[in-house]
């Protein structure tokens, strides 16, 4: 950080004076002739450290650094006073003032003095910033738990998108997490003090859909006694989820269109018009692209609400996190039950990781919490559980080599996916020699996404 220094004083001979002073020590220094000048330059570029005169005509040296402190509190600001002023000086560091000095100052003493408050500002500011992004990182990894490449863009993007207004698609299969995508982005962003609003729009009726989003006035239709917030109105400066959003008729997705090119809506029954400010998020498990080419969905409705896309991979994607996950929701079930988490037995290992787990991370929280309660009537292992599971799924009965070459099939095989097929990166990312990695791809009959042919194509 390049360290500057605003001098304030009213005479301008002792101002030039500490400018040539302070500049001769290889500090950056700007200068102001009283309080309105000062502050003007304080928006135009915060300082290091604010030096100021305590009297001056109009505005003091104590307003100055109130008027400083209500921008960034965190700016040291140094007084400087005549003899008769200490006292002054004394209650102005009790409400906020760095440090004081008295006129005719000692050259030295001044450096000094602005050498430590420039290493208390950043030492402020660097705390402020791993704060920031201990913050961020905690609350996106205490969301989307995982280590794995897939998860790691997923958090990427919400960190990217949370602080902008743009309209989000979130894509994914059923249980991947789109909800608690749409929550980040929403609590991470500007708008986390307004309404999150989640709409359903499987479970809206058609008859029922506009009063449910926009509203509707008394004696609206048969049933309405009063005037009713729609879902819309109610989210008022804050974030819409609309969930299964390729549910919703065509003849309702006009009306929605309409709502999110004007930013306003009618209650149903009324004419009057109701601006609305809110960040509307989609979520899918389909292609809307594809869905609009074929008829289904409407493609300028798609154009609208596609301000960006996340697309979440499913849990088959994310083969590191898997027992990650598992153990993490286990181990919370047990802490909420008040008992000691199980460990998982060397077979109950490899069903987890063998499952497909078709429902993604919703379907393993159930059965992890369930595991972590322990109770008998759910099963002791997770394979009691997995009642459900397709014999495929699990490797019960294997030889331990057959074990570790299907995981580490699957291991490479989700390299290859996360990377587009870059050996280079599957390589870095395995930590294995290229050769190996080769004979592996051989072996298993791997090829890179997109390619075709047989696994030899690929050395």
């Amino acid at each position: 950080m390049n360290a500057t220094v605003l001098v304030v004083d009213d005479e301008e001979q002792v101002r030039n004076s500490i400018v040539q002073w302070l500049g001769l020590g290889g500090l950056s220094v700007d200068s102001a002739a009283n309080v309105q000048d000062a502050i003007a330059a304080v928006r135009r570029k915060m300082p290091t450290v604010v030096l100021s005169d305590f009297k001056m005509p109009q505005k003091s040296g104590m307003d100055l650094m109130h008027e400083v402190h209500k921008i960034d509190p965190d700016v040291p600001v140094v007084l400087l006073t005549a003899h008769g002023d200490v006292q002054l000086a004394v209650a102005a560091m009790r409400d906020g003032a760095y440090d004081f000095l008295q006129k005719p100052y000692v050259p030295d003493h001044l450096t000094a003095v602005i050498t430590r408050a420039i290493e208390q500002r950043k030492l402020k500011l660097q705390l402020r910033e791993l704060s920031d992004r201990v913050a961020a990182r905690e609350g996106l990894e205490a969301r989307l738990i995982g280590t794995s490449t897939a998860i790691g863009r997923v958090r990427d993007m919400i960190a990217e998108l949370a602080m902008h207004n743009r309209d989000v698609i979130v894509v994914g299969e059923t249980g991947t997490g789109k909800e608690v995508v749409a929550r980040a982005l929403h609590d991470l962003g500007p708008r986390a003090g307004k309404p999150f609003v989640a709409v359903n729009c499987a479970a809206v009726p058609a008859e029922l859909f506009e009063s449910e989003l926009f509203g509707h006035e008394a004696g609206a239709f048969t049933g309405s006694r009063g005037v009713r917030e729609g879902k819309f109105e109610f989210a008022h400066g804050g974030t819409v989820l609309l969930d299964e959003i390729e549910s919703m008729p065509l003849v309702l997705q006009s009306k929605l269109l309409r709502v999110l090119q004007e930013r306003s809506i009618e209650r149903v029954g009324s004419n009057k018009t109701i601006p609305i400010d809110i960040r509307v998020i989609s979520a899918t498990k389909c292609n809307l692209e594809a869905e609009s080419r074929n008829g289904r969905f409407r493609a300028d409705l798609y154009y609208r609400l596609m301000g960006a896309e996340i697309p979440l991979p499913p849990l088959r994607a994310r083969e590191g996190d898997i027992l990650l996950l598992f153990e993490h929701y286990a181990a919370n079930a047990a802490a909420i039950a008040g008992t000691k988490p199980r460990p998982l037995s060397a077979s109950d290992i490899e069903v987890v990781l063998m499952h497909q787990w078709p429902g993604n991370v919703r379907e393993l929280k159930a059965v992890a919490e369930r595991y972590g309660l322990g109770l008998k009537a759910a099963g002791q292992t997770v394979q009691d559980i997995l009642r459900h599971a397709e014999p495929t799924h699990v490797a019960g009965g294997q030889a331990l080599a057959d074990r570790v070459a299907a995981y580490e099939r699957r291991l490479i095989e989700a390299a290859l996916r996360d990377h587009g097929g870059s050996i280079a990166a599957v390589i870095d990312t395995l930590s294995i020699p290229r050769r190996t990695l080769n004979e592996k791809m051989a072996k298993y009959g791997l090829l890179r996404p997109g390619r075709t042919g047989t696994a030899a194509d690929e050395n």
